[in-house]
């Protein structure tokens, strides 16, 4: 029996070269208008590998800036200086034959003199101790208390937003609320104070409508911690 391959009738086996039978194989599509692959077949199963995705929260612990300190680092610094050159110049004064400042000849006899218990002693000694802490609480403590930490989505960027525009946001969503004549707001790190004044509508449905908006408000924000929020409305002063 002859076969024509040019009729459309004849049938024609599939091209098997692994010798299996029973077992097709589709081929990944091409787009041929720029080369990039084509709408997945839907006789294909999906693939299970993952989507990527940016990840909002792998930036790292948002951290609390740390002041540099310049003004108290640079008053202590000429402080310890100025005491230190003129030590050392009254030392190589003497060892040259000069005699003593007068200075430090009256605080060698006074030191020698007074004792532990006097009052002059105990005050200089408090006053040089509470100092030496306010040197230390500088030291320990990160300060620029001013500006709140947000949150990090990157590790390569730092942000920090102030506490008066964080109030002024949270002012401008206030006013929005039906029923607020004005609004004041106190932001804290820890705890925002909201105080509203209602001249119109339940001060108890303002006040519930304040909660909402502030709520969001405040997770709009993009704080690493964000404060609490306290809020009270009143009514205003009546005239007369």
């Amino acid at each position: 029996m002859t076969t024509d391959p040019t009729d459309p009738t004849t049938p024609v086996a599939p091209d098997n070269p692994t010798g299996s039978t029973g077992s097709t194989r589709r081929m990944p599509t091409v787009d041929r208008a720029g080369g990039a692959p084509g709408p997945p077949d839907p006789g294909v199963p999906p693939s299970h590998e993952p989507v990527p995705t940016l990840d909002r929260g792998g930036g790292g612990r948002a951290r609390r800036f740390w002041s540099a300190r310049r003004v108290p680092a640079a008053l202590l610094a000429l402080v310890l200086l100025g005491a230190a050159g003129l030590l050392l110049y009254d030392i190589a004064a003497v060892r040259a034959g000069h005699p003593a400042m007068q200075w430090r000849r009256s605080l060698a006899d006074g030191l020698a003199e007074r004792q532990l218990d006097d009052v002059a002693v105990l005050v200089g000694a408090g006053v040089a101790a509470a100092i030496g802490l306010w040197l230390l609480l500088l030291a320990l403590t990160p300060g620029l208390r001013d500006l709140l930490p947000m949150r990090r989505d990157r590790t390569e960027v730092r942000a920090g937003l102030d506490r008066t525009a964080a109030a002024l946001v949270l002012r401008d969503r206030a006013v929005e609320v039906p029923g607020v004549q004005s609004v004041r707001v106190r932001m804290g790190r820890r705890k925002a104070k909201v105080r509203a004044l209602s001249h119109f509508r339940g001060i108890d449905d303002v006040r519930t409508d304040l909660e909402t908006v502030l709520a969001r408000a405040v997770g709009e924000l993009g704080l690493a911690k964000p404060p609490g929020l306290s809020v009270r409305v009143d009514r205003p002063a009546r005239k007369g």
